[in-house]
């Protein structure tokens, strides 16, 4: 696993171990969603999975801090007992400890750390939450960051297919080394080495986008799909899985078209992804070609969209975008 092996295992395992929550989750589907002030909804499976990654790492990496999505605030209103003892239940039986309350919900805010430079983790507990309701599509996304530059990357995507024809999935790169595909459930520990598609034309690749509309505009990329001679449906999923598509050869284009000037997307939401990408050999950049900055916190401030692409036509795609944008 090169010269980062023991924080690559670390994360691993940390991913794993949430992946396992979320699917023991989803098996009951245990609790009602909250939802966030942004209209987002937030689960059972989220929070748990929060707390597991934070409490691996806190065990294994004490010094390093957590920029995560959520935040035990909401769990800790009375009205939402019925919930966070539905948390702390699950957490309990994946660590297999008699975790108190109040450890679970301090694991979770373990993830409030305000780091912008320096070395720091940034989780994404399940990115996809709608996708996960569905059934469908989710990831735990965890990537590790120092001085603005993502180092690290692990996906576990519970439900996206497998190399054998099963189910669940799990993906790692580090800066400079070659993406792999990991099983899920544990098993050969060195992976497969993964890599994008190899066509050197636009025309012949496969369009991957968010299903909720809200994410991306697709109406633009559907311009974006024609002016590149694309006549093949998009793959619709949720969450970073989109990453790993690309980034193993499932489609060749990942757009995600800004649905307004001053959106900035969530770091946690692209590191993991973003740099699997690349060491599959593909290139990730946002809409106006500029590379993603992730030294100005939890949100990518100086960039506008995402354009993740396998590589060759990724200045073919660019164009287009520029076509479609009025540029």
């Amino acid at each position: 696993m090169g010269e980062r092996a023991g924080e690559l295992r670390a994360a691993i395992d940390a991913v794993r171990a949430a992946c396992r929550a979320c699917r023991a989750v989803q098996e009951r589907m245990v609790g009602a969603a909250l939802e966030k002030r942004d209209k987002s909804p937030v689960t059972v499976a989220d929070f748990a999975s929060q707390a597991i990654v934070c409490r691996s790492l806190a065990r294994e990496l004490p010094g390093d801090p957590i920029v995560a999505e959520e935040a035990s605030e909401e769990l800790r209103r009375e009205s939402n007992k019925r919930l966070r003892d539905a948390v702390v239940e699950h957490v309990r039986a994946e660590i297999g400890a008699a975790a108190s309350t109040e450890e679970v919900l301090a694991w979770i805010d373990r993830g409030g750390a305000d780091a912008k430079d320096g070395r720091y983790w940034t989780l994404d507990p399940i990115d996809g939450t709608k996708g996960f309701l569905r059934r469908e599509q989710y990831a735990v996304a965890l990537g590790l960051i120092e001085d603005g530059e993502v180092v690290l990357g692990v996906l576990g995507c519970p439900n996206l297919p497998d190399a054998e024809g099963g189910r669940g999935a799990l993906f790692a790169a580090t800066r400079g080394g070659q993406a792999r595909a990991f099983a899920l459930s544990g098993g050969p520990e060195d992976g497969r080495p993964v890599r994008v598609d190899r066509i050197r034309s636009a025309a012949a690749a496969r369009f991957c986008e968010s299903v909720e509309s809200e994410h991306s505009d697709q109406t633009e990329s559907a311009r974006i799909a024609s002016l590149l001679g694309i006549a093949s449906e998009p793959l619709r999923m949720d969450s970073q899985c989109k990453y790993a598509a690309v980034a193993r050869g499932d489609a060749s284009i990942y757009l995600r078209m800004p649905t307004r000037e001053d959106y900035r997307e969530k770091i946690w939401d692209h590191a993991a992804g973003k740099l699997l990408v690349e060491a599959a050999g593909g290139r990730v950049t946002d809409v106006d070609g500029h590379p993603l900055d992730f030294g100005r916190g939890p949100t990518l401030d100086g960039n506008r969209g995402i354009v993740a692409t396998s590589g060759a036509i990724h200045d073919e795609v660019l164009a287009a975008v520029r076509r479609a944008r009025g540029g």
